[in-house]
């Protein structure tokens, strides 16, 4: 008898945990298209979004979402002037804030983390950082639950939700930079100066290669010299050289990540063959440089500087106050490690990539 109990116990218990799963999937297929448009609006990882969408309205079906469409359990709050409904919670008949869709309570979420000081250090952190912004959600006093960054770790480990993230990124490079595609490799420039890069050979020994002053193209095969075969760094992220015709879904098997992850990285357009020889991220590079700026060589764009130096290009936009419209003009100081001593001239591009005017 107590064997039969604990079977049925056991198959209880999967039936609901397979439950649980299929509602998750439910909730992330119906929402990570919204949880995605407001990380790039406001800076609020799509991963955890969902993640918090998916613990606070107990995948959609919370009596407070399903009335009033509040996702994340977000109370009036003084400066609240919207709709209101009232449920128990901490104390009974507290007022809570109701909207007319999801989307609106999506967009109410990102607007409450980024208005209120109390999560101003969260958006300190990097984008990708999900633990990161789990525990300081916490320690901001978003939940009082002891266990709520874990929990939020857990369904976004569960759920694969990083991958939204990433894939939030990628879009936005689509719209934000000069996609890897519309480059020609006429666009790149000689390199005039002197190449210093350090890489971690394979006997785990920094070896330091430079090559002094070549006026050759850059897309030629003399740069390909300058880096080693396989995995090295630049400014502490790994990168590899990648010849020209490579497949980029095969490179990224090849380093165990997903596509969305490489293209997020590198912060390119949709492609599947390389067009031309380039340097590419398999993690996320810093978004701070090892040097303060990078001086713009003739030709060459904010995309391939940011590559050549290993910062991440929203991090470069935002200390130059580089708009995704403009582009660099040669001789002009790109700040890398924080808010530029001097605004650096830029032309504006219109959408067929012409020089219109200059800043």
């Amino acid at each position: 008898m107590q064997r039969i109990i604990l079977l049925v116990t056991v198959i209880c218990m999967y039936a609901t945990a397979f439950s649980q799963k299929e509602k998750g999937e439910a909730y992330i297929a119906k929402y990570k298209d919204i949880a995605m448009a407001e990380m790039q609006r406001s800076g609020v990882p799509a991963a955890i979004t969902l993640a918090q969408g998916i613990l606070e309205s107990k995948y959609g079906e919370s009596d407070l979402c399903v009335q009033s469409n509040n996702h994340f359990g977000i109370k009036c709050k003084t400066e609240w002037t919207g709709d209101k409904v009232y449920h128990d919670d901490d104390a009974k008949h507290e007022c809570f804030r109701s909207y007319s869709d999801a989307a609106a309570s999506f967009k109410d979420h990102s607007d409450f983390l980024k208005n209120r000081p109390y999560y101003t250090d969260l958006f300190k952190l990097d984008i990708t950082d999900a633990e990161g912004w789990a525990f300081g959600l916490k320690k901001d006093g978003y939940a009082t639950e002891k266990e709520y960054p874990q929990r939020l770790l857990k369904v976004i480990n569960d759920y694969d939700l990083n991958q939204y993230t990433y894939l939030a990124l990628q879009k936005q490079n689509n719209s934000s930079s000069i996609a890897l595609k519309e480059e020609s490799p006429a666009s790149i420039p000689a390199v005039k100066q002197t190449i210093a890069v350090k890489y971690t050979a394979p006997a785990e020994e920094e070896v330091e290669i430079i090559t002094k002053h070549s006026d050759q193209n850059a897309n030629s095969s003399s740069v390909a010299s300058v880096y080693p075969e396989g995995v090295f760094t630049i400014n502490h992220s790994k990168v590899v050289f990648a010849k020209e015709g490579t497949s980029l879904l095969a490179l990224a098997n090849d380093y165990d990540i997903s596509l969305s992850k490489l293209l997020a990285f590198n912060e390119i357009g949709e492609i599947d063959i390389l067009p031309y020889d380039a340097l590419l991220f398999i993690e996320m590079k810093m978004k701070k440089g090892a040097v303060d700026f990078h001086v713009a060589e003739p030709g060459e764009t904010l995309h391939q500087i940011c590559q050549k130096e290993g910062v991440r290009m929203d991090a470069v936009m935002q200390y130059n106050n580089i708009k995704p419209n403009m582009e660099v003009i040669a001789g002009e100081k790109i700040y890398l490690r924080g808010t530029a001593a001097v605004i650096p001239k830029t032309i504006v591009l219109n959408n067929s990539n012409s020089q219109v005017t200059s800043k």
